[in-house]
């Protein structure tokens, strides 16, 4: 009779657990506005929560995507970011948002966001995007020219770019799935880690001279 009954709880958390981390719970609260200090001892994702009683509308308000980025750089662009570290109302809620500004052929380098799937719309300008998947699904390029209301997804974790085609400056808009959804960029990475990686590494990696590795090491 006791293993019967052991059975039948064992049954039953088999069939609860998969319920249980299906997705992240939900905030227990309205808004956990993040600070960098201990206002009321409270942590939550990474940032205390402002003590609610003193939370204003500010808080919640960022103006900084109305201004243009410099791009005035070797890739000919600029990512302005609005997430948890500049916005705190956005502490648990899960998303954030990005201005992207593109010189005549400027580019967002080829990058990944560990923490995030985007979603990005032209705001100005015509774009090449693209992501390329995993190496299980045979490294298959997705491209796609986009003009102005144009849409497109990037999965969360893959490779992925934009790049200005036009003649004139170029401006998107992109929602990320993550109040801090972080970013790699590939060649920065791979050629600029600190330390180095061991030349021989990436030259085996790349089928490359090593000399040619060291030298973009040095460019990064």
């Amino acid at each position: 009779m006791k293993s019967l009954s052991c059975i039948a709880v064992l049954s039953l958390l088999a069939l609860t657990l998969p319920l249980a981390i299906a997705s992240d719970p939900s905030p227990l609260q309205d808004f956990c506005v993040g600070v960098n200090t201990p206002a009321s001892g409270v942590f939550v994702n990474g940032k205390f929560c402002k003590d609610p009683r003193i939370v204003n509308a500010d808080d919640f308000f960022s103006s900084v995507l109305n201004r243009p980025g410099n791009v005035n750089n070797a890739v000919g662009s600029n990512v302005t970011t609005v997430n948890v570290n500049n916005l705190g109302g956005l502490n648990t809620l899960g998303i954030s948002l990005v201005r992207i500004d593109y010189a005549p052929n400027g580019q967002n380098p080829p990058h990944t966001h560990p923490r995030a799937t985007e979603i990005l719309v032209v705001q100005q300008g015509t774009l090449l995007v693209g992501f390329v998947s995993s190496n299980q699904d045979g490294n298959r390029l997705f491209a796609k020219t986009l003009n102005v209301g144009d849409v497109f997804v990037f999965p969360e974790g893959l490779i992925h770019f934009q790049f200005n085609l036009g003649r004139t400056p170029a401006v998107a808009i992109a929602a990320l799935s993550s109040q801090n959804a972080g970013v790699i960029t590939i060649a920065n990475t791979v050629f600029g880690s600190n330390p180095a990686i061991d030349p021989n590494v990436l030259a085996r990696a790349f089928q490359m001279d090593a000399n040619v590795i060291r030298d973009l090491q040095n460019r990064f």
